[in-house]
């Protein structure tokens, strides 16, 4: 916009929408804005935009379909209702504090692992999301057999399991992990880890949209046992990697010219990554904190999180602030332990890997923040020790 461009945009990918394309992208651009559902269609829309004959109208048309959109979109987020975050904390979760539901870590404290057999991460392979990386959508094993891209999806499906045997048998990637389980109580939305050197604090954020009468507003600190019942809780946090040596294979093949095979090694380090946060969190839950000792559940299972306890990850629905993800890093001593750092942006690096809390809970369950008001995000920031205005950059998405 600044330098006066009249190309048109196309927006898409897994974490894009009309909704954010109408209401945040396409007002700051005078030229055409179009979000597209696939890469499918994309050839449908370039046409319909270089059509020489319908051009305009069809840019008219795409105009004012996102500016009704728009209104109608920010008519509806004004009619919803927030409650301040005193009267959000107030109808927390409640939880009757029984001394039963609070299980002693059986290996409590820091624990490293330097170089996992990949192997023991495959029967715990999520595959669906490696086919929707390449726009092939359908749920697997079924998407082998669909009458629409089963071919395709069959034939990357064998590239995949040739190029993963020959990462296993020549070692070309690693995987590393740390992870801990401390001493925890929560006061207020914070939670105290009380680990070996000094106590650290994860920030927590609350939901503040008026619910149904019954219905809490909840935060990842109600799932804590209080400071106030004397009791001594516990919480965990992790960072896994499958990444390492990923980069420096993805440019051989790029220098080879293949980048097929440079996009298939990225996309299987990411679900060996994630296969190694599900496999992490069950030896936490069965061997290292120990409180679902008996667990036998199949991946599919797994998948549908049918276990006791959560994994919740800094920058996702529950706790959306990428900031927190500096105290996991401090607490567990992660870049000198593994390797992985956090970029500017405060990403992972290498990409190729996972990090989280874990909290045991019967009650935990997953949960999106939602829209947050100025109260709260001012409350958060004294908190955090940082501006309101450094709080509100992080925090933009949540913010109604």
């Amino acid at each position: 916009e600044r330098q006066n461009f009249k190309v048109p945009l196309l927006i898409g990918g897994a974490t894009t929408s009309k909704a954010h394309t109408a209401v945040k992208i396409a007002p700051e651009y005078h030229a055409s804005v179009v979000h597209v559902n696939d890469a499918s269609r994309a050839v449908t829309v370039v046409g319909d935009l270089l059509q020489e004959e319908t051009s305009k109208s069809y840019r008219d048309k795409i105009k004012k379909d996102y500016e009704e959109f728009r209104k109608k979109f920010l008519e509806r987020n004004e009619q919803k209702e927030y409650l301040s975050i005193e009267a959000a904390r107030d109808n927390k979760v409640a939880i009757d504090w029984d001394p039963g539901d609070i299980r002693r870590p059986e290996k409590p404290g820091i624990h490293q692992i330097d170089n996992l057999d990949l192997k023991l991460l495959i029967p715990y392979i999520d595959w669906t999301p490696f086919f929707r990386s390449w726009e092939l959508h359908g749920r697997f094993p079924d998407i082998l057999q669909d009458s629409l891209v089963g071919e395709q999806a069959s034939s990357l499906y064998e590239d995949a399991q040739g190029m993963l045997a020959k990462i296993i048998s020549e070692g070309l990637l690693k995987a590393k992990a740390v992870f801990g389980i401390f001493p925890a109580n929560s006061v207020g939305d914070d939670i105290i880890v009380k680990n070996d050197s000094e106590p650290r604090y994860f920030r927590t954020l609350r939901q503040q949209l008026k619910k149904k009468e019954g219905v809490p507003n909840i935060a990842l600190a109600d799932y804590i046992a209080p400071e106030s019942t004397g009791l001594e809780d516990y919480v965990g946090c992790f960072c896994v990697t499958a990444g390492i040596g990923t980069e420096e294979l993805a440019r051989q093949f790029e220098d080879d010219l293949d980048d097929y095979n440079s996009i298939l090694v990225k996309a299987l380090a990411d679900r060996l990554a994630e296969a190694f946060a599900e496999y992490l969190h069950r030896e936490v839950r069965v061997k290292y904190w120990g409180y679902s000792p008996g667990e036998s559940l199949s991946n599919e299972e797994l998948i549908k999180e049918s276990y006791q306890g959560i994994r919740p990850a800094p920058g996702y629905p529950a706790c959306p602030d990428h900031l927190e993800k500096v105290t996991i890093w401090e607490i567990l001593d992660v870049e000198e332990r593994i390797g992985v750092r956090l970029t500017e942006s405060l990403a992972m690096w290498p990409a190729a890997s996972v990090s989280g809390y874990y909290f045991a809970h019967p009650r935990a369950a997953y949960f999106g923040l939602g829209k947050i008001k100025q109260d709260q995000l001012e409350d958060y920031a004294s908190r955090k020790g940082i501006s309101p205005e450094e709080a509100a950059k992080w925090l933009a998405p949540n913010l109604a």
